[in-house]
């Protein structure tokens, strides 16, 4: 079973769909891969260089934030399928929970290449993106606990079940989210094993 993600639908521009390009097969990192103990101080912001500064405009036009090709972009996609499954509406909540898996996976892979990058240069700014990483990761991981869902209610197992043996390898099967992929594969009847998480872990 093929892991590379759909591409992203129409509605971008045409600078999102040439960074989307960059990555066509995006490499799925598991959260667990992910460095852990994120720093909370916050990366120094760049100071003007010149000697009549400029106040800093709040909003830039260049900004990312109202595009799909951020963490709201993903988000707002997957407040939109949320919609569609409310209406039952099961084709389109597929397409915007492909779009936001892909989104959040290739935004948790370019964080990361961002903090390895500055690991041992400037470790506030190393950690702030990994902690980008982390959130992008476990975003990704939810849309695709989603994604599996609505396959079970379009009676596609034979799709569930690769998202979910994926799932439980990116977040351990001691983690909710792990757990809970799991018990859809045992209801599905492709596991006849049932996991009790141990009270100790997390």
């Amino acid at each position: 079973m093929s892991t590379s993600f759909v591409k992203l639908r129409p509605f971008q521009s045409a600078f999102q769909v040439a960074v989307l390009s960059i990555i066509s097969a995006a490499a799925w990192l598991p959260l667990g891969a992910i460095a852990q103990n994120a720093s909370t101080e916050k990366p120094v912001q760049s100071q003007p260089s010149t000697s009549q500064a400029q106040p800093v405009e709040p909003t830039k036009p260049n900004s990312l934030e109202n595009s799909v090709f951020s963490i709201s972009g993903g988000q707002r996609l997957m407040a939109e399928s949320m919609t569609a499954i409310s209406q039952q509406n099961y084709d389109q909540a597929v397409t915007k929970l492909q779009d936001a898996r892909q989104v959040f996976n290739q935004l948790s892979n370019f964080y990361q290449e961002l903090t390895t990058s500055f690991s041992g240069i400037d470790n506030r700014i190393s950690d702030s993106h990994r902690r980008k990483a982390l959130q992008s990761a476990q975003l990704r991981d939810e849309a695709t606990y989603q994604l599996a869902v609505v396959y079970r209610a379009k009676n596609q197992p034979e799709l569930a079940v690769p998202l979910l043996i994926q799932l439980i390898r990116s977040q351990a099967p001691t983690r909710d989210l792990g757990q809970q992929a799991y018990q859809q594969l045992f209801e599905l009847g492709f596991v006849d094993a049932q996991f009790v998480r141990p009270n100790a872990a997390k």
